[in-house]
């Protein structure tokens, strides 16, 4: 049994946004590094860069997941997210590494920062405008269990961070005069971006695996199987993963061999119904046994097998 996934079509507003953001951030800090020279900007304007091509991969793959599913993916393009989320991953930290190198140069070599004031206003209203897109982007893949959403509001975050650091190296070129403090400050910013990289790779990766859906969700599954067991009913083989904003959840109800089909259909109905309730954007297959075959208690775990349970004929789904 499926339900309707929400409409995931509108999320592409957000990658739009992000797209616009990025081009307004890489004119404000490139602006800011020409007139200051700062190599802290520079890199700055680079990560902006990442955020650009970041938020095309997002439109790109959140079109994709939003297309219904068809013959050659009869589960739906969900996973596409796990995609952009990988390669905007990838992405920052090429970025950091070239940041990095920029950096060492830089240290090699130091230059004067000047014209601070242009450039510290221009960059501190480039951060401002990415600091309001991520907490906007958070909150929408929040809502919509977004994790490309999420990865882009990251990455902006990230942005903002960095942006951040090289204000405050700036600053501390002006009040001490040492220009070493410049490169090294954007040396730091890169180690701190390409750990946020590696973060955002690994729930990609993760997704990929086929992971199992939240604890907060599978307790929610639970619970409702749960309450069902006073009907006579038993269950086993509960599994769980999570595919982009989809969780596919397969379960074995177990009843009484002299259950009809039609009651045995009605109350995993029932449960299905629950669940869906429960978990909107929720795909359930459960498969009907009968308590009474002992075959019923195999499971497809190696080595391993269900509990036995004695089964209870006097009792029907209510």
């Amino acid at each position: 049994m499926t339900n309707t996934l929400t409409d995931r079509s509108t999320l592409t507003r957000f990658a739009w946004l992000s797209i616009g953001a990025a081009v307004l951030t890489i004119g404000l800090k490139t602006v800011a590094y020409w007139v200051t020279g700062s190599v802290g900007l520079l890199s700055d304007a680079m990560e902006s860069g990442v955020n650009l091509v970041g938020a095309l991969m997002a439109l790109a793959m959140l079109t994709i997941a939003a297309l219904p599913a068809d013959d050659d993916h009869m589960y739906g393009h969900s996973k596409a997210e796990y995609f952009s989320s990988g390669v905007e991953g990838i992405l920052i930290i090429v970025a950091a590494f070239s940041i990095g190198y920029t950096a060492i140069e830089r240290l090699l070599n130091p230059k004067e920062i000047k014209s601070l004031d242009l450039g510290l206003m221009v960059s501190f209203g480039a951060s401002l405008v990415n600091f309001v897109v991520a907490r906007i982007l958070a909150e929408a893949g929040k809502k919509n269990h977004s994790i490309t959403l999420l990865a882009s509001s990251k990455h902006l975050m990230t942005d903002v961070w960095t942006s951040v650091g090289v204000l405050v190296a700036v600053g501390a070129v002006v009040l001490t005069g040492w220009l070493w403090l410049d490169p090294v400050i954007a040396l730091a910013v890169a180690a701190n971006i390409i750990w946020s990289g590696v973060v955002i790779v690994k729930e990609s990766v993760k997704g990929l695996m086929d992971s199992s859906i939240s604890e907060d969700m599978s307790d929610t599954i639970m619970t409702i199987l749960d309450s069902y067991t006073d009907k006579g009913m038993e269950y086993h083989e509960l599994r769980t993963r999570q595919s982009g904003a989809r969780q596919f959840i397969s379960v074995h109800i177990l009843v009484p061999g002299t259950w009809t089909v039609n009651a045995g259909h009605q109350l995993v109905h029932r449960i299905e119904t629950e669940i869906h309730q429960a978990l909107p954007d929720s795909t359930v297959i459960s498969h009907l046994e009968s308590l009474d075959d002992p075959d019923s208690f195999e499971t497809g775990l190696i080595g391993r097998k269900a509990p036995k349970s004695k089964p209870n004929e006097n009792q029907l789904p209510g």
